[in-house]
């Protein structure tokens, strides 16, 4: 029958939580998120039939995303909600109707254990990994009470995808709302030589930017999803050196969109 936890509980009590929230009394009204922050599987998945080679693989998660965003919470002193679980067993940055959410190869990456789930299956996945995720995102922003907190969602990605090497270094990324997007392209060139771009390597046509919609747009809160070149923020140095670029270029950014962006530790240093 090859691998088969489809009917187990999918987190242990001692797995839980699903996600967490980083410097939960962050005072900066931004909201931080990295929905791919972890490559854990649960036991009960059975490691998904992954190959080992392919268990901390871009696939399982975006390598660095997690220390450039905690970075960024400390440089920031905002909140970071970060998920603590690998998106090969569900990718918080999706809906559940949407057939990437529990995907069953990534690129060239095949995840055995998710192929031919049935609705009960993927249920379980979405109630004990995306529910609790969702909520204790919306829990943290509805916290910044009369606030009207930017949503800022950190990832990476591969250098080279399908074959096919990637020039740009840094994306910014946007829904229907792009100014948050547009503020930090024009502030980048003053703080960064990365070659930086809107939308890419992904845009809002490739189904990325469920966060943004499902948190952001509904309030009209200033949002974007930034993407980092993995390359750049693999190791603890270059995640720092990204982590301080990104939090410049995000409160000159916020500035321009006359944001208030608060007197967190950014803006003692600059104030």
């Amino acid at each position: 029958m090859g691998v088969s936890a489809h009917n187990a509980t999918v987190l242990a009590p001692s797995e839980e939580p699903a996600a967490e929230v980083i410097n939960p009394g962050g005072e900066a009204p931004i909201v931080l998120v990295c929905e791919h922050a972890s490559a854990f599987v649960p036991k009960s998945m059975a490691g998904l039939g992954l190959r080992e080679d392919d268990r901390l693989s871009h696939a399982a998660w975006d390598i660095g995303a997690l220390s450039v965003a905690t970075g960024l919470a400390g440089l920031l002193d905002a909140p970071l909600v970060a998920s603590r679980v690998s998106r090969l067993v569900y990718d918080c940055n999706r809906p559940p109707e949407a057939p990437d959410a529990i995907p069953a190869r990534s690129e060239l990456i095949e995840a055995p254990a998710n192929a031919n789930l049935t609705e009960a299956e993927r249920r379980k996945r979405i109630d004990a990994v995306y529910e609790p995720f969702r909520a204790l995102l919306a829990e943290t922003i509805a916290g910044k009470g009369p606030e009207r907190p930017a949503i800022v969602t950190i990832h990476s990605f591969a250098p080279v995808f399908f074959g096919v090497s990637r020039k740009v270094e840094l994306g910014l990324l946007h829904d229907a709302d792009d100014r948050l997007a547009r503020a930090m392209l024009d502030a980048a060139p003053a703080f960064t030589s990365m070659k930086t771009a809107l939308n890419e390597p992904y845009g809002p046509q490739d189904g990325v930017t469920h966060t943004l919609k499902q948190h952001a747009l509904p309030s009209g809160l200033l949002n974007v999803m930034i993407e980092v070149r993995n390359d750049l923020v693999g190791d603890v140095a270059g995640a720092g050196h990204v982590a301080e670029t990104l939090a410049k270029i995000i409160e000159r950014a916020l500035e321009a969109c006359a944001h208030p962006v608060g007197r967190g530790r950014m803006g003692q240093r600059h104030g």
